[in-house]
Order: structure tokens, then C-alpha cells, then sequence
């Protein structure tokens, strides 16, 4: 194998998450004719790297490559830090940057004494140093305590290589759990899902430790727990259903005696909670109690009133020139004179206008001049869209419940948490039905108790991607005060949408969804035209200046004929089809050009840029992709692009907190499952001008009669109940 041997000479960039790292690196000696000619040379190298230790020898396995941006690179796929041996090569070692409190005239003295036995004497017994003239124990604990660590991580390093990952996922690991690098190494091993995929980390500890362990099969039966979360939003489980995913998913078959005594352990050891059949992990059942707790400590507070409000209510109403229904007047004062209110209706029913008005009211009513509004009102919602929506309609400040929060996306942990609170005194949640009950629960520990809390939402679209059932359960368990919004607002004597949107929701679909209307068009067509039929949309709006900004695709899954990955294909030639003039960027299949429409699928707080967020690609430069997200540029590089997909068609998932002026929605029967009441009205209450429907009528009122929603197993409700009787809780 190709090698170049020499030191790492100086440090152009390190990323501390990664460990990747660009450096000048010399050569001393290589095998590899191309490098030939750099002995004694100073060449860049990048790649990852657990520590970055100067003037260490070490060798390196690679390609010297040209990178279009920066030029000629040595790209490191592996290396060992050598151990010095010869006398020369232990002093230079032991006065390097790499071991403290020792210069180089103390390493000589050492290795005088030691010679080319030193490294062995001092890791044997620290206080062999104390031999040496001049040396004191701190000095000498210093140097002791500098080469341990170097030979634990170099070890560490070498046993996680040699069990099977890669060096990237070794420095991740290093990086990590340094602290307890014995413990992953042994019976804490599944720890290292937290950065390690499930599956990967599974596959290599069979490989190296076997199939039945005790270790697996603890893992394995949580992790059959959480699965059962991500696939149906479950916060609790059954035992039958737990078995039956740790059989299929692991081939791992347990006696209903080793299952019980499993589930024993599980329980004394504090994985797992067990009431009444139910198995819960631990980290679902505390979150659910702790949100129940800290709603009524919230709400136990005395309601911080607004005096007069009815009158102030009425002048509003004047001034803005608005007349209130019976239903939005009760949001309004209800929201303003309780701690908790819940606020549900679907598209055109007010709630945006209801918002405007509590944030009005609660202005005047303080006097609060602008830098007061930031310091006392907080506007959050779960997507970087929805919290944008509500910037735009309210002309306040809003944020994803992430950034208010401060999320570390490495720890998973938050700023703003049950030791350290904001201290917002009126806080308006948008778009609740998106939350798990981990964010909320994360939302409650990071907000003061004496806050004014608003939470808005439909709780008829979709439910949380993440498990748990929050909004419904909040309004099921009847103590919070709560207005439904019923009445729709007519945006044109001819308007349908919020009207189509109501009929699905009730599953009481008229014959009107065929016929054309202001803003609505069914375009019925055969599965197999449904492309050639958005084609064909899509050219008469651009000749109408509707373009890929202002229209977009919504669709109910990726895979298929007229699923998302082939509509972006043909879209993509549409809006933006290849020139000389637009630079390309292949990662895996697909192609992305400059001018492309792309959607962010992670949550990036360091780059303000979150799952959900709609740009465009401004510029491709050799590997290096800049995309604008609405005046927010952030650069990827080509390893990241997974982050990214083509936006011209979404998912109705994806889409949700969202709203688009124009939106075609192709519905065929070959969407099979997917094709319930939920997930259509979803899709038909993102369109805020028109709403355009490609596909067969047939599937489409199949969808709005299919009540197809997995019924999600939640203790929330059970758990606010059980709190606002308890009086053992505050």
C-alpha cells in the first residue's frame, strides 16, 4: 500500500466536530513513485484526524489528488502515528507541542538516563522520572499524564479500525467518548448509536463479539422500543409488539421466561417503565409526565388579566376595520386573560388574524416600545417556514422552537432548559400539530412558569413526524381552555379551497370538487399522463409569470412513476434545464445546476437553516455548493448534499407549516396507502391562491373516505389528568 511518512508541520484548518483537518505536511520518506520527487518537501494534506499532533512522524495512506479549488492535495485515507524508538526521534518525541512540561533539554536528560527503553520506563512508573535531576512531581505528572493520553487514543483508534469502522467514525467516536472509551469498547458499546447508525454499529458487534450476547440483546430490545416509536409515533408499547420487531428486525427469538426476566432488568435498571401492560422507554414516560407537571404549574399561576379588555377588544375592531366572529372574540379574550389556551381550525378560519390581534391587544395594554416587544413576546413554531409565515403576517420577530431553545446539534441539548429558563411573558406556538412530545417537553423545561401560553394549530392535519400525539391530547384531556374554529372565511364569491379542505375533513365530499372554481381546478387525467399533464400546467403558468417561486408540486411519496424523485427529474428540465453558462454538481443520481430549487431535510442551526427550508442554488464551484435560502447563503461542500434534495415537487409531509400561492397536486391511484383524508387535506390547506389537482377522480374520493391514520398509543391525556387530581403536584 502506498505510503508517505513525515510529520504534520503546520495547520491550515481543523474542524473540531469532524476532525477534519488541512495542514502542511513534510515528507521524509514515501514508496510511491508520484511522490517521489516530494521527499523532503512540504505537501497539503486533508483529512480526519483524531488528534492533530505537530511534529509527531506519521504515515499516511492516500491519493495525491487536484482539487478544482484549492489545487494539489494528498487526500489521507488512513494513518499510524508512529512510536519513536531511536534516541534522537524519543527526544525530539518528548519535547514536542504533543507532551506538556517538557522542553528539550529535560527530554535529553531523560533519555540519558533511559535511553531507548524511556517511553517504556515512564509508562511503567511515573515516578521513575523523579530520577531525573531538576524534575519536580508536578512536572513529572504532566509528562506521565501527556503520553498516556497519547497512547490511549492511538490505541483506542487502532481497536475501533480493527472492529470495522472507518477512520471518520473512529475520530467521531474519540471525539465523543474519550472519557469513557473503556466502557464503548466493553458493555457500553450500543452507546455509540448516538453517532453511529443502529444498524452498522449491530453488523460490526456481530462480527466481532457474536450474536446472543447479553449486551445485544438488551440493545437490540431497546432499539426495538424506539423503533416502534418512529414507525407508528408510539410513546408506550406492548410486549407482543416489542417481540415481534426484535424477531424480524434482529433475528432475535426469546422464551416468554427470558422475555420476563429481560423486562425485569430493564425496568430495575431504569431503561424501561411498566404500568398496566404498558412498556414505556424511560425517556417517553418521564417526558410525558414532566410536560403534564409543567402545564400545571403554568397554569396553577394567577392569570395575569388585561383590564377593560372587551371594550379594547371592540376598539381594535374599529380601528382595523375587522369584524370579529363569537369564536375568534373568545380566542382572543380567552388567550389574553388565561395562562394556557389552545386555539384549532383549519385553513381560512382566522388564525392568523387572531394572532395580529392578541399581539396587538397585549402591546398596547403594556406599552411596549420595540426593544420591550423582543424582550416580552416570543413567536415560535417547529419549521423555518411556519416561523417565517408568522414574521410576515404579524410584522414581529419569530423563530423555530430550535433556535429560541439554542439547540446543540451535537449533545442534543438546549441553551435555554430546566436550569436556565427565557423569560418571555406571552409565548404564541404556530403550527403545534407538527411538535413531538420530546420538543414540547423540551419547549416547557426552557420556558418560565409564569408565562402567558397560546398554542395554535389544526388538529386535523398530519401529526408529528417525531412521536406523540401533543396538540390532540392537550384538547382530549378537557383542562385547558380551548376554542374550535368552524367558520370559513371566503377569500371570492367563487373560492373553494378552504371549503374542498372542510368537505375532506368531515368526509363529506361534494360534487362540486369536479368543477372548476376562482381557485381551484380538478384536472382529470390517467396515472400514466399525470406528468405530461403537470408538463403542461406548468408551461400556461409561466407564460402567466407564475414560476418555480411561486408554484409548487406537492406530492404524497418519493418512489414511482409519479412520485417526487421522477416529477423533480422533469421538472427540473422545465424551470431550469441545462446551459454553458449553469455549472452542475453530480451527487449519487442526481444533478444539481445552478439556479436549482432545493429543500434543506436537516436542522442546521449554525447556518440559521432548518428541515423544510426552500432555496436556491446560487453558485457550484468545483465541490463547494452555495445556496441562497432567502437571502441566507450557505455553502456546502459535495459530501453534504445529502442534507439537499430538488424542492420543485415535496412531499405533503415536508410541506406542512408551509403555505405556497399556487400548488398542483397529483393524485392516482398508484400512491397506494398513501392515499388517506389526512394526508389530501394536508396537501389541499398548503394552498393559499390556487389549488390545482392532476389525476383520477376516483382515487381521489377514495383518499377523502379512507380514515387510514395510525391510531398512535400516547399517555399524555391519562398523564394531565392524573397531575391536575393529584395534590401531591404543585
Amino acid at each position: 500500500m502506498n505510503y508517505i511518512k513525515g510529520k504534520l508541520k503546520k495547520i491550515i484548518y481543523h474542524n473540531n466536530d469532524s476532525g477534519y483537518v488541512v495542514a502542511l505536511f513534510r515528507i521524509k520518506e514515501t514508496n510511491d513513485i508520484v511522490m517521489k520527487e516530494k521527499v523532503n518537501k512540504s505537501i497539503t494534506v486533508t483529512g480526519v484526524f483524531t488528534d492533530v499532533n505537530i511534529d509527531i512522524p506519521m504515515t499516511l495512506h492516500g491519493t495525491y489528488t487536484n482539487n478544482e479549488r484549492f489545487g494539489m492535495q494528498y487526500v489521507v485515507e488512513s494513518y499510524e502515528v508512529e512510536t519513536p524508538t531511536t534516541k534522537e526521534a524519543i527526544i525530539e518525541f518528548l519535547s514536542s507541542s504533543f507532551i506538556d512540561g517538557c522542553g528539550e533539554k529535560t527530554a535529553k536528560k531523560i533519555v540519558d538516563r533511559f535511553g531507548e527503553a524511556t517511553l517504556d520506563k515512564i509508562k511503567e512508573n511515573r515516578d521513575n522520572l523523579l530520577e531525573i535531576d531538576g524534575m519536580t512531581t508536578i512536572k513529572a505528572a504532566k509528562i506521565y499524564n501527556s503520553l498516556q493520553n497519547y497512547n490511549k487514543s492511538s490505541d483506542a483508534i487502532l481497536k475501533f479500525q480493527n472492529l470495522g469502522f472507518t477512520i471518520e467514525e473512529c475520530s467521531k467516536i474519540y471525539n465523543k467518548f474519550k472519557d469513557r472509551i473503556d466502557d464503548v469498547l466493553g458493555d457500553s458499546f450500543y452507546d455509540l448509536k448516538e453517532i453511529i447508525d443502529f444498524k452498522k454499529l449491530d453488523s460490526i458487534y456481530i462480527n466481532n463479539f457474536g450474536d446472543c450476547t447479553k449486551t445485544r440483546i438488551y440493545a437490540c430490545f431497546l432499539e426495538s422500543m424506539q423503533l416502534l416509536s418512529n414507525y407508528n409515533g408510539d410513546t408506550y408499547y406492548y410486549r407482543e409488539e416489542i417481540v415481534s420487531v426484535l424477531e424480524k428486525e434482529f433475528n432475535i427469538v426469546l422464551s416468554e421466561e427470558a422475555t420476563e426476566n429481560l423486562l425485569s432488568e430493564l425496568e430495575k435498571s431504569g431503561e424501561i417503565y411498566i404500568v398496566d401492560r404498558k412498556i414505556y422507554l424511560a425517556k417517553y414516560y418521564e417526558e410525558e409526565l414532566n410536560v403534564a407537571a409543567s402545564l400545571k404549574k403554568i397554569d396553577s399561576k394567577k392569570p395575569d388579566k388585561i383590564a377593560n379588555l372587551e371594550e379594547k377588544l371592540k376598539d381594535l375592531e374599529t380601528r382595523l376595520g375587522i369584524d370579529y366572529n363569537a369564536d375568534q372574540e373568545k380566542a382572543i379574550m380567552g388567550a389574553l386573560n388565561n395562562n394556557v389556551t389552545i386555539i384549532s381550525g383549519g385553513p381560512g378560519t382566522g388564525k392568523t388574524t387572531i394572532i395580529n390581534a392578541i399581539t396587538k391587544l397585549y402591546i398596547e395594554d403594556k406599552k411596549l416600545g420595540p426593544a420591550d416587544i423582543m424582550e416580552s413576546i416570543a413567536l415560535l413554531a417547529p419549521t423555518g417556514r411556519a416561523s417565517k409565515k408568522m414574521a410576515s403576517s404579524t410584522s414581529l420577530p419569530a423563530y423555530t422552537i430550535h433556535r429560541y431553545l439554542k439547540w446543540y446539534k451535537d449533545s442534543n441539548d438546549f441553551f435555554y432548559n430546566e436550569y436556565n429558563k427565557t423569560n418571555h411573558r406571552l409565548i404564541i406556538v404556530d403550527e403545534v400539530s407538527m411538535i413531538d412530545i420530546d420538543l414540547f417537553n423540551a419547549l416547557l423545561n426552557g420556558i418560565s412558569p409564569g408565562v402567558k401560553l397560546i398554542l395554535v394549530g389544526d388538529t386535523f392535519q398530519l401529526p408529528s413526524v417525531g412521536p406523540g400525539l401533543v396538540l390532540n391530547d392537550l384538547i382530549d384531556s378537557d383542562y385547558f381552555n380551548f376554542i374550535p374554529l368552524n367558520q370559513i372565511y371566503r377569500q371570492s364569491d367563487n373560492s373553494y379551497i378552504p371549503y374542498l379542505a372542510k368537505e375532506i375533513k368531515n368526509n363529506d365530499l361534494s360534487e362540486e370538487f369536479l368543477s372548476k372554481k376562482d381557485d381551484y381546478t380538478f384536472f382529470q387525467t390517467k396515472s400514466n399522463q399525470i406528468k405530461d399533464a403537470i408538463t403542461q400546467i406548468i408551461k400556461i403558468s409561466l407564460d402567466k409569470k407564475i414560476d418555480e417561486h411561486r408554484m409548487q408540486i406537492l406530492a404524497p411519496m418519493y418512489k414511482g412513476e409519479n412520485g417526487i424523485d421522477n416529477l423533480n427529474v422533469v421538472l427540473q428540465g422545465i424551470y431550469n434545464p441545462p446551459t454553458n453558462k449553469k455549472n452542475e454538481i453530480t451527487y449519487g443520481d442526481v444533478i444539481y445546476r445552478e439556479g436549482d430549487k432545493v429543500l434543506q431535510l436537516v436542522n442546521d442551526l449554525d447556518n440559521n437553516v432548518f428541515n423544510g427550508d426552500i432555496g436556491y442554488i446560487e453558485s457550484i464551484n468545483g465541490k463547494t455548493v452555495v445556496i441562497d435560502f432567502e437571502g441566507n447563503r450557505v455553502e456546502y461542500e459535495k459530501k453534504n448534499l445529502k442534507q439537499i434534495k430538488h424542492a420543485y415537487a415535496i412531499t405533503i409531509h415536508k410541506s406542512q407549516g408551509s403555505e405556497f400561492e399556487h400548488v398542483i397536486m397529483p393524485i392516482s391511484t398508484s400512491y397506494y396507502k398513501m392515499l388517506y383524508n389526512k394526508l389530501i387535506y394536508t396537501g389541499v390547506s398548503r394552498a393559499k391562491k390556487s389549488l390545482t389537482i392532476v389525476g383520477e377522480a376516483y382515487a381521489f374520493a377514495r383518499a377523502v373516505g379512507n380514515n387510514y391514520s395510525a391510531n398512535r398509543k400516547t399517555s399524555l391525556k391519562t398523564k394531565i389528568i392524573e397531575v391536575y387530581n393529584s395534590s401531591n403536584n404543585p
